[in-house]
């Protein structure tokens, strides 16, 4: 059964989601891209794969060092088969290199619950959602998570609040200076980011994302109702992380709504979040069968988008 297989954290259910990942990313480039293959396409495919399975691995350690879930891998499963479900993922590699830039973030914002070296977490979370933001305007949005953290750990030090801008101005400072010496022109670059807000989903009107999009957001309407009540067992220490959480979907989502150029992969953003949050409702179910259910449905829907 496979919720027992992943009910304990073992190193070979990380081999076992890169595989799946790997057979999910090959066969989509090979169905998606169409130009000539070479040493060059090769070798970027080979770092675009390297970034997919280095989230992995980041989000794990993120959620395990900070006790967001368990002593389990379901978290990681769920990350992969969302993956998989919405493969247009595997097309952006703005939005993959983004969305691991916001796993850093993430990793650190949530760590300031220790209260140790608070000032440079909150310049490294400022710092990673800056260069998210480069290549995805409204990851922008991230930023809220920063001042959030300081409210919900209590950071009454004025210093840490005005950081965050310090590691916006450095990201800002770095682009600047590389622009110029590249040759580029600043105001045309800066211009040239996509700041529009679309409620447009025609883009989105396709059989496969439009079930793989119902179910992934069924699961987090049913999930996060038992998330919330969840909370409120958690020690007083801990519940600001799991508020965290939620936030950081909610923003997911919020950027799912507004985005210009919607084409299913900006949903790789909630995909971290929701694991999360799917890997505490899973240890929260005793019957086993049900278990089975919410995972074999997420397998089944790849194989009947094929079928679409």
């Amino acid at each position: 059964m496979i919720s027992s297989f992943f009910s304990k954290a073992k190193p070979i259910h990380f081999v076992a989601v890169t595989l799946l990942l790997l057979v999910a990313f090959t066969y989509t480039k090979a169905i998606h891209i169409k130009q000539s293959v070479d040493v060059l396409f090769i070798f970027k495919q080979f770092l675009l794969f390297g970034v997919c399975i280095f989230s992995i691995f980041v989000f794990d350690f993120l959620s395990g060092k900070n006790d967001l879930t368990k002593n389990n891998s379901y978290k990681i499963l769920f990350f992969s088969l969302f993956m998989v479900m919405m493969p247009q993922t595997f097309l952006n590699s703005k939005l993959l290199v983004a969305n691991l830039f916001i796993l850093f973030a993430l990793r650190r914002i949530i760590s300031i619950r220790s209260k140790k070296q608070i000032n440079k977490k909150v310049f490294d979370a400022a710092f990673w959602i800056s260069l998210a933001t480069l290549l995805s305007f409204w990851c922008s949005l991230y930023y809220i998570l920063i001042f959030a953290a300081l409210f919900l750990y209590t950071v009454a030090d004025v210093k840490n609040w005005i950081i965050p801008f310090i590691g916006i101005l450095t990201v800002g400072v770095i682009t600047v200076s590389f622009l110029v010496l590249t040759n580029t022109d600043v105001i045309t670059y800066f211009s040239s980011i996509n700041t529009a807000v679309s409620f447009d989903f025609s883009m989105l009107n396709s059989s496969q994302i439009v079930l793989s999009s119902t179910v992934i957001l069924s699961y987090f309407v049913w999930a996060v109702f038992f998330y919330v009540l969840n909370i409120k067992s958690k020690s007083k220490s801990y519940k600001p992380s799991y508020f965290l959480v939620l936030l950081a979907a909610l923003i997911a989502i919020a950027i799912l709504v507004i985005v210009p150029q919607k084409s299913g992969a900006e949903f790789l953003f909630l995909f971290a979040p929701l694991s999360i949050i799917m890997a505490n409702y899973m240890e929260i179910i005793s019957e086993k069968w049900f278990k089975e259910i919410l995972i074999w449905m997420l397998m089944l829907v790849p194989l009947i988008n094929l079928m679409l």
